[in-house]
């Protein structure tokens, strides 16, 4: 037992060391973007079951602002970057540096600066990710929606296919001064690809 506790603990090692790269290209990127600059917080890094993902973001009938995409290449699956609709108004304030009143709706501009957020997020940690294991990995075009989170993850899986058992969640905080936002990040592999990810690694993949 000690054994496959060392390899879980190991795969979490590995993750976690890709959430770290992900998180500074993911920083260094949006700082270019937006010419100030912006940190990412170490990120929480866990593999999580398909169903947990919608009570880490409040239930299924939370409302939600997703950026979401298809991973295509060797290890393909389905990306959703999720942020509450009080993080995604700071994040626009703060971050981005566009003024809006908590009581207003976005308009285009603002849909599309959330878009384009979460279109480098998903970008850095894929490429971190294919550095890490030598495999092609790369997004489609993201769409933005706000919806309930169960809506927008079945709405996923409707478009995409059927998703995997498991999935990695990245919590990432964006520092920018004293203020803090926070979102989360779900890469869900098709359910061949985990096993790929981790041989390309040398690690043995179980679901313990």
């Amino acid at each position: 037992m000690e054994l496959f506790k060392n390899f879980k603990d190991f795969k979490m090692d590995v993750l976690k060391e890709v959430g770290n790269i992900g998180a500074g290209n993911a920083a260094t990127a949006l700082s270019q973007l937006l010419n100030k600059p912006i940190d990412m917080a170490v990120p929480k890094v866990q593999l999580l079951s398909f169903e947990e993902i919608t009570d880490k973001v409040g239930g299924a009938e939370e409302l939600v602002y997703a950026v979401f995409l298809r991973v295509e290449g060797e290890a393909p699956g389905n990306l959703f970057f999720i942020l509450t609709p009080e993080a995604a108004m700071n994040l626009l304030n703060r971050v981005a540096g566009i003024e809006i009143s908590p009581d207003q709706e976005l308009g285009e501009m603002e849909l599309s600066a959330l878009s384009e957020i979460g279109n480098i997020l998903a970008g850095s940690y894929l490429s971190s990710l294919a550095d890490f294991t030598s495999l092609s990995m790369y997004p489609t075009v993201p769409a933005l929606a706000m919806d309930m989170a169960g809506a927008i993850l079945g709405y996923g899986l409707l478009q995409f296919g059927q998703m995997g058992d498991d999935a990695l969640l990245i919590d990432t905080t964006f520092l920018e001064g004293q203020n803090e936002i926070e979102g989360q990040f779900f890469l869900i592999p098709d359910p061949e690809s985990f096993p790929k990810i981790f041989k390309s690694l040398g690690v043995p993949f179980d679901n313990d």
